[in-house]
């Protein structure tokens, strides 16, 4: 009997697809892992909630460029139409992994809503991580009359050779998701 729970033990290493052990992973390690091999590649997007106040948002071309890429941290510029002030940051931490919302005018400048976003409270999947509101964020929008988005939540998902997702939720029923093709990356 202990040779058969062996034998069969055994097979069922070998026939462990590589998917499956990257899931058996860390799931935040995995998932930072699935974004930094995006790294230098651009993607097209576009919006796939329907809500009427993203609808400057479906008028524009969408593009993301996942760059500035280091050990723990990636910088994913995130451009609407010719307004490129926009870039998402998912940091490693001690606890999990970071979202930051980093906003510049065209000469670098912050301007409007800077360095917002929330920190993960589990672990996730290696396809899909959620930060909801930080308190630092909490303090920025409530000081700028923006109290509406202290109940935020964001997503990003990394499905490889498929489909990158980022997404904003939050109760009262605002939802906003925009998807890129990670079949087509952008010639330089």
């Amino acid at each position: 009997m202990k040779t058969l729970l062996l034998t069969a033990f055994a097979a069922a290493a070998v026939l462990t697809p590589p998917a499956f052990a990257q899931e058996a992973a860390d799931p935040q390690d995995a998932f930072l892992a699935r974004l930094t091999a995006l790294c230098g590649q651009r993607f097209e997007g576009q919006v796939v909630s329907t809500d009427a106040a993203d609808d400057s948002f479906r008028s524009q071309r969408l593009v993301m460029h996942v760059r500035d890429c280091a050990a723990g941290e990636v910088g994913i510029p995130f451009a609407v139409g010719e307004d490129r002030s926009r870039r998402w940051v998912i940091t490693r931490t001690a606890e999990g992994l970071r979202l930051k919302h980093d906003h510049r005018d065209p000469q670098g400048e912050i301007h409007g809503w800077h360095m917002y976003g929330g920190d993960t409270a589990e672990p996730g999947t290696a396809s899909r991580q959620q930060f909801p509101v930080d308190q630092e964020s909490i303090d920025q929008f409530n000081a700028g009359g923006a109290q509406v988005s202290t109940t935020n939540t964001w997503a990003v998902e990394v499905h490889p050779e498929r489909m990158f997702a980022y997404e904003l939720s939050r109760p009262g029923g605002r939802f906003f998701r925009v998807e890129f093709d990670l079949t087509k990356p952008l010639a330089d």
